[in-house]
């Protein structure tokens, strides 16, 4: 029997659930999963008898309970020390933790205008100009954490911002799956780095199981909540 158990919400959609998933996965902890289908009448019911915020993600240890992506990455990160959820150099931590913090706090604009969908193709809807900052932002994090960190492999060889796959790029993995779905124009190093995380078994497995679901969350409702 798994010892932990994650909650996640619609893995079409809810792109903090995704974060929390690519964090456990990363670990290498078995797990349980359970998913609470969003914006049914008894979401925030069931949600709220594993989580007091009554948000996904969330994480059951035996009697510890954590919510809070940020929160969650580091409980796995003291459970799994050996997972290198975190670069062990402390400039390449120090950085991506400030960006990771800066995602979780940030960038309203651009979820407000893309949010996450990733089964479809939304290119002719795109308000991607709506969200320009955040979108320059976002490139802008990405190449100055290749250029310091991942090209000089601070993190382990790899193509994630650090090198090998960290927290910080399960925080920023549904920013590519939004830069994808709406014809976002990326530079070469944005582009390649997105390509990193769709490659990432993990990010198939979510993937693959968001093509099986068949709910519809209208964006102009989605948006409140993402």
């Amino acid at each position: 029997m798994s010892r932990l158990t994650l909650i996640v919400g619609n893995k079409n959609y809810s792109s903090w659930s995704l974060r929390g998933y690519l964090a456990v996965k990363a670990s290498g902890l078995d797990f349980h999963e359970i998913v609470i289908p969003l914006r049914n009448n008894d979401t925030h019911q069931r949600i709220k008898a594993h989580s007091p915020s009554g948000l996904v993600p969330a994480i059951v240890d035996g009697d510890i309970l954590v919510w809070e992506t940020l929160a969650i990455c580091e409980y796995l990160a003291e459970l799994a020390p050996g997972a290198g959820l975190w670069p062990e150099d402390r400039a390449a931590r120090a950085h991506a933790r400030s960006i990771s913090a800066e995602m979780h706090a940030g960038f309203a604009t651009l979820r407000r205008n893309l949010p996450m969908d990733i089964t479809h193709d939304r290119h002719e809807e795109s308000r991607a100009h709506l969200a320009k900052e955040d979108i320059a932002r976002v490139t802008s994090i990405w190449h100055e954490a290749r250029t310091r960190f991942g090209e000089k492999g601070s993190h382990g060889a790899g193509p994630f911002l650090y090198g090998g796959f960290s927290a910080a790029d399960a925080m920023y993995a549904p920013v590519a799956t939004r830069f994808r779905t709406y014809g976002v124009p990326l530079d070469p190093v944005s582009a390649a780095y997105c390509e990193a995380i769709f490659a990432w078994p993990a990010f198939k497995e979510w993937e693959a199981a968001a093509l099986t679901e068949t709910a519809v969350i209208a964006f102009d409702v989605f948006q409140k909540a993402d």
